[in-house]
């Protein structure tokens, strides 16, 4: 299973730097289309975007996103509320693992 980060080449730089493989920089214009291939793609156990990305994407993609947990969507950085780290891995793993 493989991490995939999607975004701009300022967002997704540190990744490639940390050896991250599946990296995909995108514009505004193709970020919809991109996400969407890489939820089909069952080797991706976790999708990092950038919370600024995710808020412009359509309602019903962010509720994709928001419920999917195959794979698990991580969005950091941006001005808006951050994600919570906790729920998603009790999400996506089950148990809590904090407890």
């Amino acid at each position: 299973m493989e991490i995939a980060v999607v975004g701009s080449s300022d967002f997704v730089i540190g990744f490639r730097l940390a050896g991250v493989r599946k990296i995909f920089e995108t514009n505004h214009d193709d970020i919809e289309e991109k996400i969407k291939g890489i939820m089909e793609d069952r080797t991706v156990a976790i999708l990092v975007l950038h919370q600024d990305d995710v808020g412009r994407l359509p309602d019903h993609l962010q509720k994709t996103l928001d419920d999917s947990v195959e794979p698990t969507i991580i969005s950091i950085g941006g001005k808006g509320e951050s994600s919570n780290l906790r729920e998603k891995i009790k999400q996506s793993v089950g148990v809590d693992l904090w407890k």
